[in-house]
């Protein structure tokens, strides 16, 4: 299933069910979707894409694609490197990144498979995460390189949790839907001209083990969202760099679930 949360032409927050292709409408779901739920034959029309989870936690991995380590001068990791977005940083399909007027003057693109955790996970197997998994959906993990790298000394969670910088969406696709989470193409296009073209077999570490790993640190709680990290393509290996700007469109594909597409603005 396609599950999708979005606002109705009242200003109503809905979760629901997107069919037979359409984006513009989708059958009202009852129940809470960690747990059971019913899909009703009411429609409601899309006004405004939400993000498709309200996470308590966002988690994020560091240089797990080989590629993009090695554009980046790191060392491939021996562990999964994890660090946290602000929750506040989220934002949906077709809503704005927006770039501080005081800065940072760096801000990166990241396209990224995201997983939703669907129930409450603690010290599991590899094999035992595949229950654990609600569904997938697209994530951008947009990056003040400027912060990341030089204004707060490599520590990476404040240029990484400026509000809008986690757009995630523009629906969850529940986990029975994808086969293999470790065989999507995924890629990233600013203005329609693509910038990283990969696939999730080339990540370091794949989904079960990175989720088991980092449930032997902390509960992993219902609608926890984990980034997968970044193939390589990104805007600040380049030469020159290329970071976004006002009036930039940016664009997140993964294979088997969509495109999560967000216009970038300036503060005003």
């Amino acid at each position: 299933m396609k599950i999708v949360r979005f606002m109705n032409e009242d200003g109503k927050i809905h979760y629901g069910i997107i069919e037979n292709g359409g984006d513009d409408k989708a059958f009202i779901i009852e129940g809470d979707i960690f747990k059971t739920i019913r899909v009703t034959d009411k429609t409601e029309k899309i006004n405004v894409f939400l993000s498709p989870i309200d996470p308590p936690n966002i988690f994020a991995l560091g240089f797990n694609y080989g590629g993009h380590a090695e554009e980046s001068d790191v060392m491939y990791p021996e562990r999964p490197i994890i660090f946290m977005k602000a929750n506040t940083s989220v934002i949906g399909h077709g809503e704005a990144i927006v770039l501080p007027q005081a800065g940072p003057d760096e801000v990166d693109y990241e396209a990224e498979l995201a997983v939703v955790i669907g129930k409450t996970a603690k010290n599991i197997t590899p094999d035992e995460v595949e229950r654990y998994i609600l569904g997938y959906t697209c994530g951008n993990d947009i990056s003040a390189r400027d912060w990341q790298f030089h204004k707060q000394k490599d520590q990476w969670t404040r240029g990484k949790s400026f509000d809008t910088f986690c757009p995630l969406g523009p629906w969850l696709v529940t986990a029975d839907e994808i086969n293999d989470p470790n065989r999507l193409n995924v890629r990233s296009l600013l203005n329609g001209q693509i910038m990283q073209d990969s696939n999730t077999a080339r990540m370091i570490f794949h989904v079960a083990s990175v989720i088991s790993d980092l449930s032997k640190s902390m509960t992993l709680q219902p609608g926890t969202v984990i980034m997968t990290g970044t193939p390589d393509g990104v805007g600040f290996t380049r030469e020159p760099p290329v970071f976004l700007k006002d009036g930039d469109t940016i664009t997140v594909e993964v294979e088997h679930i969509g495109q999560l597409t967000n216009p970038v603005k300036m503060e005003r």
